[in-house]
């Protein structure tokens, strides 16, 4: 039997609170038996996520296909022109809510593709450990003709599972709350041409002498909009809350680190300011409010969560207060010429997981999306 400890930032997913889930179209039919394989291969270099959680410990017993795949064959075309509040409804359950495993694969073949939804426990890891593992897996299904090139793949993309590498941690004796996937919420999604926020970032480096990102012009997007929406059910403050992955800044970690290497940032606005500013000006707020990322905060950011462990402040262990401000993920550089498993790159990726108010930042060849969640 494989183990290990979970990290500080895990306890937050401890619960199984927002999985990592997303749906691939695929306009060719994939070869589903070659998956299935590689799978099966994988489980030894990525054993975490084909294992069980229990009491602070990730255990591996083996692999077994049954705990965590499953294949489902339509005589029917997908429709691809579904809205996203529709994609929803009719695929958020496809994948089993309660899992044996951390992961598990879903591929339901149509007339007209393949659909597949690979559905990750965050406990398992973050949305760079979910597709750090399917680029591999789709590198390795694809490849057909050389004999020796699916051995270099795993060894060159071997993970670190290593998750208490900058402060060991030992999860105390605590119960956490269970998790339920939300069902009544609505989704609006808001199209912002890139041309236009680049015309943003200039104009405020010309005119308030100030350097902000792109992710800052869009976060602040989403707040107003979040804000303006809801003006009535929300109180006088509002807290912005964004994870941090900081693989780049620790060396500990970096790009190979499987697990959640993450910090979740939180900046504090008054909701009448919010309503009364322009999107540069939050902006600006925005950018100012995000942290220095050294090894020395990040493991003072683990003392806090070790102190509201101890404490069992269980309530405070997760990655934001729908009832109190917003979350929101830049999903923008989602590495889809990646995810060809020999059929070509999907022609559709869509995310499954959603928390009230909460955001996605999505992006195509002209548009950044802002999803809404409320």
């Amino acid at each position: 039997m494989k183990k290990l400890n979970i990290s500080q930032v895990d306890t937050i997913f401890a619960n199984g609170s927002y999985p990592i889930e997303f749906l691939l179209f695929y306009r060719n039919k994939l070869d589903t038996k070659k998956i299935r394989y590689v799978l099966k291969k994988l489980s030894a270099d990525f054993w975490p996520i084909f294992g069980e959680y229990d009491s602070g410990l990730i255990h591996f017993n083996g692999y077994l296909e049954s705990d965590c795949f499953d294949e489902e064959i339509k005589n029917e075309n997908f429709e691809s022109d579904l809205s996203y509040g529709k994609f929803y409804k009719k695929y958020y359950q496809a994948v089993p809510q309660d899992l044996k495993k951390l992961f598990y694969l879903k591929i339901i073949q149509y007339k007209n593709g393949t659909v597949i939804i690979p559905k990750m426990n965050h406990l398992a890891g973050d949305g760079y450990s979910y597709f750090y593992f399917l680029s591999v897996l789709a590198q390795i299904a694809q490849n057909k003709f050389i004999p020796f090139k699916n051995c270099i793949i795993r060894s060159l993309a071997k993970p670190n599972h290593h998750r208490t590498i900058v402060k060991e941690f030992q999860l105390p004796d605590i119960e956490f709350n269970t998790f339920k996937a939300e069902s009544n919420v609505t989704i609006e999604d808001e199209y912002i041409t890139k041309t236009d926020v680049k015309e943003k970032i200039r104009e405020v480096a010309e005119n308030l002498h100030s350097k902000i990102s792109t992710n800052d012009i869009l976060s602040a997007m989403v707040i107003k909009k979040l804000i303006e929406i809801q003006e009535n059910n929300i109180g006088a403050s509002y807290i912005f809350n964004m994870p941090i992955d900081v693989r780049r800044n620790i060396k500990e970690y970096g790009p190979k680190f499987f697990g959640n290497g993450l910090m979740f940032n939180q900046i504090k606005f008054k909701t009448d300011e919010i309503l009364k500013s322009e999107i540069e000006e939050i902006a600006i707020q925005i950018r100012q409010g995000m942290p220095e990322v050294t090894a020395e905060s990040y493991k003072n950011y683990l003392i806090g969560l070790e102190n509201i462990i101890a404490e069992k402040q269980t309530d405070l262990l997760r990655p934001y207060n729908p009832e109190t401000g917003c979350l929101v993920t830049n999903l923008s550089r989602l590495p889809a010429n990646r995810l060809n498993f020999g059929s070509g790159n999907p022609e559709m990726i869509f995310p499954l997981t959603v928390g009230k108010n909460a955001a996605s930042i999505l992006s195509d060849d002209e548009h950044f999306i802002l999803r809404l969640v409320f």
